[in-house]
């Protein structure tokens, strides 16, 4: 599974392999039409869930150490909050409709559309696909469901406080959901999710720095400098997988990055995430060029090449 802040790398997407001929005709050509990551079918066999099914399992939510863990939607429950945390989270809601969804960015690709997170609801799913591919381990499950109970929660409110800020960065959650005709909740319609954000260089920044090993003390951005894109958390549930979603999201975070001033598109990848690489690599994206300098760390720096 790929993701621009893995510590340590969850299990990698599957990415089909691209050539590193005519970069600027592969992105004109992606963006044009929808993208599969490799042409395997998903491993879903499981009947989708209608609006009764739907309230039945977001019943269960309340009972603890549940988890989405399993290879098919009808598990995909959130662990709710704490009792003592205020939360007028609904597990119930129905998905928006795609006239209800008024986003400004959209990539429809499939039977799934990958747009804006637009209720508190798609935010809490995208903030537990993250502790999912966090602490995936399933020999250890029972000993880590506290600790995705804590993760998702925090990165829940974290999430939603990144993307409220109205200066000096622009931060999107993007989402891909089920698009069809059936009634879904919106627990069972989100199946991927990452973020962008863009923003000028903050003074004696040149590239993104690693997740959480940020040596600036100082917080002034440089509006001198163009702006740059970076995406993070990209996360796809186990049971969606292989069918193109990381690709059209990835797509999707590119073009707004870009539609907002980002001259140069950034994400990190472990050295040792093939798959990911392999992904990656087919959309566009290529080493940065350290004027030769040997990175240490396990995670690469990669910019997009269009």
């Amino acid at each position: 599974m790929a993701t621009g802040c893995v510590v340590p790398p969850p299990p990698s997407l599957a990415g089909a392999r691209g050539g590193l001929r005519g970069r600027g005709f592969l992105h004109r050509r992606l963006a044009a039409s929808p993208m599969k990551d490799e042409p395997v079918a998903s491993t879903n066999g499981a009947k989708d869930e209608t609006v009764t099914d739907s309230l039945s399992v977001a019943r269960r939510a309340s009972r603890p150490g549940l988890s989405s863990s399993l290879s098919n939607p009808m598990s995909v429950v959130p662990t709710p909050f704490h009792p003592a945390e205020p939360s007028d989270l609904r597990f119930n809601r129905l998905r928006p409709s795609v006239e209800e969804s008024d986003c400004k960015y959209k990539r429809f690709f499939g039977c799934y559309v990958a747009r804006e997170a637009i209720i508190d609801e798609e935010y809490w799913i995208a903030a537990w696909l993250r502790a999912e591919h966090r602490y995936d381990d399933p020999s250890s499950e029972r000993c880590v469901e506290g600790f995705k109970r804590k993760f998702a929660s925090q990165e829940f409110h974290a999430l939603k406080k990144r993307c409220s800020k109205l200066q000096g960065e622009k931060y999107i959650c993007f989402v891909a959901v089920k698009n069809d005709d059936l009634k879904r909740t919106v627990l069972n319609s989100v199946v991927g999710t990452l973020d962008v954000c863009i923003r000028h260089p903050l003074h004696g920044e040149k590239f993104p720095v690693e997740p959480g090993k940020s040596p600036f003390h100082c917080k002034i951005y440089q509006p001198d400098q163009p702006k740059f894109g970076y995406l993070t958390n990209v996360c796809v549930a186990k049971y969606a997988r292989r069918q193109g979603i990381a690709s059209n999201m990835l797509l999707l975070a590119i073009d707004a990055a870009r539609l907002n001033g980002a001259e140069d598109v950034y994400i990190h990848v472990h050295k040792d995430n093939l798959p990911a690489w392999r992904l990656y690599d087919q959309i566009g994206f290529r080493m940065v060029d350290f004027d030769g300098a040997c990175q240490s760390s396990d995670l690469c720096l990669l910019t997009f090449s269009s």
